[in-house]
C-alpha cells in the first residue's frame, strides 16, 4: 500500500477538533481529542509545570484533550506554576466534563515569569466556543502555538483509510534527544498506548532527535502521537509513515531555525557502527563553525574534519567528503586526498538553502544523519531581544 503525501495538517483527521488564537506574542490552542496517547519529553533536568504535569496525565494512556499556551514557558515557576498548569487542565475538563488528568497541557516561551491565568481564562472561552474540524481552525491552532517561529510547520499522509497528520512549532532551543520544540501529532489508526509510544520512540530517533539547530536542550520539549483508533493498518506500514511525518516536521524545525538561511542535512556512511555515524553527523551538523561557514557560503571544509575528529567515532584520515544540492554534487575530499573543489562548491552554497554534506569514513557499514542549519547575523539578533 502507497504513502501519500497529501496537503495541509490535522484537519485530516476527522474525529478532533480544535482552534486557538495569537494575540502578539501570546497565543492559547486547544484540541479535543479523545483517543489513546504516547509521549516523550525533555531529557532536560529543569522541566517545565506542564512538562511535570503531561508526563503524569499520560501515564494512563488515555487523553480527551490538549491545551497548548504560547509567550510563557511556565518554567522555573514553582509550585504556583504546577498549580497554574492544572488550571489550565481544569479549564478544558469542566467544559468536556472530563477527568482533568486525561488533558495534556503544554507551554512555550518565556522561562521563570508565571503564567498570566487572566488572559488564558478570558481567550479560552473565545477558542472553545469556535472549536471546528476545517482548514480554518487547524491554521488558528498552528499559529497559536508559535513563538520565534516564521512559518507554520505541519505534515500530513494517507496509507489507504488511514491518515496522519502533525503540526510543530520549533526554531530556537533545538538539540538533539528532544531539544523550544513541541509536536502533536494525530492518527485514526487504531493502537493501545504501548505499541504508539514504541512507534513513536522509533520515529523520533529518526527526526527529532538528529535535530540541530543551536545545541540548546528546552525544558518545554514535548511530542505527542494521539491515536482516535477507528482504522486497522500493519504495524510496519504505519511505523514507516509516521517516519515521514515526523522528519518532515524535524526538517521544517531545522529550515527554521532563528535567524536560519539554509537548511543542512549531514549524511554519514562507511562508519564502523550506525552509533559512530549518527555521533560523526551531530558533531558536524552541531559544529558553529561550520554554521557560520554555511551561512557565509565558505566551503571550509576543515571545519567539518574537525568535528569529526571530535566526535568520538571510530576514523582516520581515509574520509570522503562531498557537498550536494538537488543537482549538483562537489567532491571535496576523496580517500583522505584533497580534491581541491572549493570554487564549485562555493558556488553551491550561493546558489541552494537546502545542502547535504555527504561523509564516508571507510570504516565499515554504519550509517546515520542529523539535520540542522546554518547560523546567521539574525540568530544573535532574535535571542538578544528575546524579552525586550
Amino acid at each position: 500500500m502507497e504513502i501519500k503525501k497529501i496537503s495541509g495538517g490535522i484537519e485530516n483527521i476527522g474525529k478532533i477538533k480544535f482552534n486557538g488564537i495569537k494575540e502578539g506574542k501570546n497565543g492559547l490552542g486547544v484540541v479535543v481529542c479523545k483517543g489513546k496517547v504516547a509521549g516523550v519529553f525533555t531529557t532536560n533536568k529543569i522541566k517545565a509545570a506542564p512538562i511535570k504535569l503531561t508526563m503524569e496525565n499520560v501515564k494512563s494512556g488515555e487523553i480527551e484533550g490538549l491545551i497548548v499556551n504560547s509567550g510563557n514557558a511556565n518554567a522555573y515557576t514553582g509550585k504556583k506554576g504546577l498549580e497554574n498548569a492544572k488550571k489550565m487542565a481544569s479549564l478544558l475538563a469542566e467544559k468536556l466534563e472530563v477527568d482533568e488528568g486525561k488533558i495534556a497541557v503544554a507551554s512555550t516561551g518565556v522561562i521563570g515569569v508565571q503564567l498570566d491565568m487572566n488572559w488564558i481564562e478570558d481567550r479560552f472561552e473565545e477558542v472553545f466556543k469556535n472549536l471546528g474540524s476545517g482548514r480554518k481552525e487547524a491554521l488558528a491552532f498552528a499559529k497559536s502555538i508559535m513563538t520565534t517561529d516564521t512559518f507554520i510547520k505541519e505534515s500530513a499522509v494517507r496509507i489507504g483509510d488511514v491518515v496522519i497528520a502533525g503540526v510543530a512549532k520549533g526554531a530556537g532551543m533545538i538539540a538533539p534527544n528532544m531539544a523550544t520544540m513541541l509536536a502533536f501529532i494525530f492518527t485514526n489508526a487504531d493502537y493501545d498506548s504501548i505499541e504508539l509510544r514504541r512507534m513513536l520512540l522509533h520515529a523520533l530517533n529518526n527526526s527529532f532527535n538528529v535535530t540541530v539547530v543551536d545545541g540548546d536542550t528546552s525544558t518545554n520539549d514535548m511530542v505527542l502521537l494521539i491515536a482516535t483508533g477507528e482504522k486497522k493498518i500493519d504495524a510496519k506500514l504505519f511505523q514507516k509513515a509516521l517516519n515521514e511525518v515526523c522528519l518532515d516536521l524535524a526538517k521544517k524545525i531545522a529550515k527554521d531555525g532563528e535567524g536560519a538561511t539554509k537548511l543542512i542535512e549531514v549524511v554519514v556512511e562507511g562508519a564502523e557502527c550506525d552509533e559512530d555515524a549518527f555521533k560523526a553527523a551531530r558533531a558536524v551538523v552541531s559544529s558553529l563553525l561550520v554554521k557560520t561557514a554555511i551561512f557565509g557560503c565558505d566551503p571550509n571544509w576543515g571545519r567539518i574534519v574537525a568535528a569529526l575528529g571530535y566526535s568520538d567515532a571510530e576514523m582516520d584520515e581515509n574520509i570522503t567528503l562531498k557537498f550536494k544540492s538537488k543537482d549538483k554534487e562537489v567532491l571535496l575530499v576523496k580517500n583522505g586526498k584533497i580534491m581541491g573543489g572549493e570554487d564549485d562548491a562555493r558556488s553551491l552554497l550561493k546558489e541552494n538553502d537546502e545542502i547535504k554534506i555527504l561523509i564516508n569514513l571507510h570504516k565499515g557499514q554504519g550509517k546515520g544523519f542529523a539535520i540542522g542549519c546554518d547560523l546567521s547575523y539574525d540568530y544573535v539578533r532574535i535571542n538578544a531581544e528575546y524579552t525586550t
